[in-house]
């Protein structure tokens, strides 16, 4: 090919591949959009490649997703910032797509444009494409308006910010829910960049329209609305516009509208301030607590504990307690397990003498719950309450739950009880801890599913490292050495893994006396898989032990290994001898 044609190469093989049936074709050839632009420098770029990707008319959603992503980041390739506004055709076609996400990720690459865009440019070029689309025939241009109000109006001149509003408010009143779900969402951004004069008339007029929309997924979109306005607004104007509104909104008929506000209710006592909380917030949140859709319970409790800590300690007392003993018995397990997870952080806020007056007997009926769930999310959070009421009083009554909870049929609650085991240890002191718990370790060891023997090994690990090798040495070590001589090869494997574990923590002496004999016996061991992980252990070994051992002892088994008849054992003995002979060539 002729130097002459070299630069219409690769906006010919652009133009065959985006017109191929292959849709990975079309998919690559976009994707290397910029390499394209970079070949045909920045001026032919704009005139050729950008018209030319305008009037594409590709119908593969996943084809216009990656175009959209690509033109977002293309504004080095057509001149820079002076130039981008020949970007915005290509986009502003993709912004009135029926797919979603191919919208989405168009307003997202134009936001991402405009805001490095000149004054005069956005002024002269994005401002009257949101005009277009906002007055766009079909509703998926209007929703994709909504999106990029708020990069448009900083910018714009007096007379056109006036406009631009008395168009967002038009289209919060839209025929379709889906333009007015899509004006609720943007409102917290819009409304960011708007004067504070503004805000208080035309910004608020908007927003009590859309809390009274008849449809319940604009309201409830609307809700998420209140928490952003309310940070904007001045504390009294907060209570004079934001707090009817979420009142009103505690009682709403849909369960949607009621859950949102339960998910963000303690946002906006933060916006309110002290006293409007405990006059009507805390009213509206006793409500959604006893709520008669599960849903809005759940989302109320899982806040409980922030909540508590906005009130003072005796309003927490008087007005939430007496709902969180009515939750702790909720017909639902998911309300119970919600206020699991949570109502252990209200013992700090509580103090003492409350959280054994009032709180303890709650902890005990969720340490009895008939799901496992709840009684992990219990347990998972023993500290903050430790630190509140002391380890002797919940002692007593944690023990039967632990030791039920070891046991229980599902190994998923098993595991999770292991993982929790070494922060239990921590708080309930190593006297404690041997008396009840050391049992249930060993016994972990041999259990059927293998998730549930990787965890023990690992739990005895942590609890080398908290109560220290002498301990470890006394309580681990015989019973888990003892084990290697099951009859089942899984078992023994087992053992193998806690040793590899456990040698960093117990240090060279300890390793070399005890733990190292028993992993050079066991590549005796007649079940190949055994061999293979005993290799595998002794390179693990090989740091922690001095050289002569690992030359008098490790090296030879490990030959006598690699010359196993198994293929996989030949395999790992000869990686743990390369080992061997690194760490000699370093040293």
């Amino acid at each position: 090919m002729s130097m002459v044609d070299e630069p219409l190469y690769p906006i010919a093989v652009l133009i065959d591949e985006l017109k191929n049936d292959d849709i990975q074709l079309r998919l690559n050839s976009i994707r290397r959009l910029s390499t394209i632009a970079r070949a045909l420098g920045e001026e032919r770029t704009r005139k050729e490649l950008i018209p030319f990707l305008s009037e594409n008319n590709d119908d593969d959603d996943e084809v216009l997703l990656a175009m959209a992503e690509e033109l977002g980041v293309f504004i080095p390739y057509v001149g820079g910032v002076e130039h981008a506004h020949v970007l915005l055709p290509p986009l502003e076609t993709l912004c009135t797509v029926e797919e979603t996400c191919v919208r989405d990720k168009a307003v997202e690459s134009l936001c991402r444009i405009g805001s490095q865009m000149r004054e005069s440019d956005l002024v002269d070029w994005f401002i009257p494409l949101v005009k277009r689309l906002a007055a766009g025939e079909w509703f998926t241009a209007r929703v994709s308006s909504c999106g990029l109000f708020h990069i448009a109006y900083p910018s714009a001149p007096e007379m056109l910010k006036t406009e631009l509003r008395s168009i967002y408010g038009q289209l919060c009143q839209d025929d379709m829910p889906m333009v007015r779900r899509s004006a609720a969402t943007n409102l917290g951004k819009f409304a960011a960049t708007i004067e504070p004069a503004h805000l208080k008339t035309d910004i608020m007029t908007i927003f009590e329209d859309l809390t009274q929309d008849d449809q319940d997924s604009v309201r409830l979109l609307a809700v998420e609305g209140c928490a952003a306005l309310g940070k904007l607004l001045e504390p009294q104007d907060c209570v004079l516009h934001i707090l009817p509104v979420i009142v009103n909104f505690s009682q709403d008929k849909s369960w949607r509208v009621r859950y949102m506000v339960a998910n963000q209710l303690y946002e906006l006592c933060e916006a309110v301030g002290p006293e409007p909380t405990r006059t009507d917030l805390v009213p509206a949140y006793v409500r959604l607590l006893r709520d008669n859709e599960a849903e809005v319970r759940i989302a109320a409790a899982g806040k409980v504990t922030k909540f508590c800590r906005i009130l003072s300690p005796e309003l927490a007392i008087q007005h939430i307690l007496p709902c969180v003993k009515e939750l702790s018995s909720d017909s639902s397990q998911h309300v119970r397990s919600a206020l699991a997870s949570v109502i252990m952080g209200m013992a700090p806020v509580l103090g003492k003498d409350a959280t054994i007056e009032q709180l303890l007997p709650i902890f005990l009926s969720l340490l009895k719950d008939e799901f496992p769930d709840v009684r992990l999310n219990i347990i998972s959070k023993l500290d903050q309450v430790n630190q509140v009421i002391g380890i002797d009083l919940l002692s007593q009554s944690l023990l039967p739950a632990i030791v039920e909870l070891a046991e229980d049929r599902h190994w998923r609650v098993r595991l999770a009880i292991i993982e929790y085991i070494p922060l239990l240890a921590s708080q309930l002191g190593v006297g404690f801890f041997d008396d009840k718990l050391g049992a249930l370790c060993m016994q972990w060891l041999q259990d059927k599913v293998y998730s549930i023997r990787d965890a023990a090994a690992n739990n005895l690990k942590r609890l080398a490292e908290e109560f220290g090798p002498e301990w470890a040495m006394q309580h681990i070590v015989p019973q888990v050495l003892d084990m290697i001589n099951n009859p089942h090869y899984l078992y023994r494997m087992t053992v193998l893994r806690a040793v590899s574990l456990l040698a960093p923590v117990m240090g060279s002496e300890i390793t070399c006396s005890k733990l190292l004999p028993v992993v050079i016996s066991s590549s005796k061991d007649r079940v190949p898989n055994i061999k293979f992980n005993v290799a595998k252990v002794l390179q693990s070994l090989i740091p922690i032990v001095d050289q002569p051992v690992v030359e008098k002892t490790i090296r030879p088994s490990l030959v006598e290994l690699s010359e196993d008849p198994d293929v996989d054992v030949r395999f790992f003995a000869n990686q743990a001898l390369q080992s061997i002979d690194h760490v000699m060539m370093s040293s």
